[in-house]
């Protein structure tokens, strides 16, 4: 039995940062579930802020790499999904903050 957690599984996607606006993904809310199987195996389901990201295979790179280096994981995979649309009441706090004008809150 694999004793990842999703926990630790959003932890690791905080690690990459979203370089259009500067804020790591689980803060963007961009991270939607993980997906965990008995043997390690772990699926992120995740969204992007437009369809159109430019950035789109190297997040869902940089998010199967950071999900990897967890002790123990087995393979991972990435899923982009559009439902639900990303919206900003999505984000926490500090990046609504920021991007509604303001600065974060560090």
């Amino acid at each position: 039995m694999c004793e990842i957690t999703k926990e630790q599984v959003f932890e690791a996607t905080a690690t990459v940062i979203d370089p259009e606006v500067g804020f790591n993904l689980r803060e963007m809310g961009l991270i939607y579930d993980a997906i965990i199987g008995e043997s390690c195996n772990i699926t992120v389901v995740m969204t992007l802020s437009t369809r159109g990201c430019p950035l789109h295979q190297m997040i869902k790179t940089w998010v199967q790499e950071a999900v990897e280096k967890i002790d123990g994981a087995g393979i991972v995979d990435v899923e982009v999904v559009w439902e639900p649309a990303w919206n900003i009441s999505m984000a926490d706090d500090n990046v609504k903050e920021a991007l509604a004008g303001g600065s974060p809150q560090f």
